[in-house]
């Protein structure tokens, strides 16, 4: 790795931008837009747009309403299959390279497989993890200082997320399905996660420091770190709660805390961290740090803790005594600036829409009667 952050050259073939959106986006009639105007004389559909061109449907809709402006690979292959040149559809653009991107964090090794992403205007690249999250190939390969593309980036057609929930992998894969849109997740707890929103490195993050006896923690939360509007829009709402071996039938709470030896415990800053202090009355437990709700309940089921907090899918998966200590909210969090980006409107609609409801209500624990809720803070 070199000592900046910043990659300082790149082989691409499609990351060149048309920089005068203006001829589409200052318009705001979209019959006026050549892409919809030669798409409807053609009797095509924008999914049948979209097969022929090779993007997504949502893509050719965002780009018709002046939301998205197209990569030069996109813009060249919407107007060869439209039968015109790329002027017609988008008037005489000056291509430019954009600014190089810059790393969210520092790669872990070299060379490092990352994913692209843009948030406000900046292209971001993110080191690749999750991979059992995150079902994506990656987007290019950094080595020896030079960022070598595997395949055209999708960087504006890529939503960044940052949460610890154990089910967002199935928002993930609605989100894509419905959307066209790609998710990327990185699991992260509350504190963590607001702390990269802060510094616009993801697009969403979620918090569930939300209880029935303190609704409005997430709002507070949010608000004391984020300068400015913000919006939460509700995700679920969860139970979490004690985590205990099958064996350990104890039915309270308050006995099975004074039992335990060895907790499986969050890292500080962290809601279930949070909880479990509470449970403890500031006594200091005594284990180890794990990093997420399933690491707690596997290392239950492995048997080198006695108990940890998490919320009850895990431990319903790995067969675990489960003892609820109180509901949550889960909310995402993102900049008010940002609510008319396509992607975030899209998962506005993933939220909203009856199969991901019904999806989550099945889910151990899960409650989905408020979920798409919007809140301004």
């Amino acid at each position: 790795m070199t000592e900046s952050n910043h990659p300082s050259k790149r082989i691409s073939g499609s990351d060149t931008i048309l920089s005068n959106p203006d001829s589409i986006s200052s318009n705001n009639d979209i019959s006026a837009n050549p892409i919809f105007s030669k798409r409807r004389e053609r009797e095509w559909s924008q999914a049948d747009l979209a097969k022929r061109a090779g993007v997504s449907r949502a893509a050719v809709s965002a780009i018709e309403c002046g939301h998205l402006t197209p990569s030069v690979a996109i813009a060249l292959s919407l107007a060869k299959v439209l039968g015109c040149s790329v002027e017609e559809l988008f008037g005489r653009p000056s291509l430019h390279h954009p600014s190089a991107p810059e790393w969210a964090w520092p790669a872990w090794q070299d060379p490092c497989r990352y994913w692209e992403a843009e948030i406000g205007g900046r292209r971001i690249l993110y080191p690749t993890e999750a991979l059992a999250l995150n079902k994506l190939p990656h987007d290019g390969v950094w080595s020896a200082g030079v960022a070598v593309e595997s395949r055209p980036a999708a960087a504006e057609m890529t939503l960044i997320v940052a949460s610890c929930d154990p089910a967002v992998g199935l928002l993930a894969h609605e989100y894509t399905r419905e959307s066209g849109f790609r998710m990327v997740v990185f699991p992260r707890s509350g504190a963590a996660a607001l702390d990269l929103l802060q510094k616009g490195l993801v697009h969403l993050a979620a918090l569930h420091r939300s209880t029935d006896q303190h609704p409005e923690l997430n709002a507070t939360t949010a608000r004391s770190l984020l300068d400015g509007r913000a919006r939460l829009l509700r995700v679920a709402r969860w139970e979490s709660g004690l985590a205990l071996p099958s064996t350990n039938r104890t039915r309270s709470v308050k006995t099975a805390s004074r039992q335990v030896m060895t907790w499986a415990g969050r890292e500080p800053g962290s809601a279930a961290r949070e909880s479990l202090d509470r449970l403890l009355g500031g006594r200091a437990p005594s284990g180890r740090i794990v990093g997420s709700h399933h690491a707690v309940a596997e290392a239950v089921l492995a048997g080198w803790a006695d108990a940890g907090v998490c919320v009850k899918l895990p431990a319903a998966e790995a067969h675990l005594n489960f003892l609820p200590v109180q509901t949550e909210s889960v909310d995402f969090c993102y900049r008010g600036h940002a609510e008319n980006d396509p992607r975030i409107q899209a998962m506005i609609r993933v939220l909203r829409s009856r199969r991901f409801r019904e999806i989550i209500s099945q889910l151990p624990g899960y409650d989905a009667r408020t979920t798409g809720e919007l809140t301004s803070i």
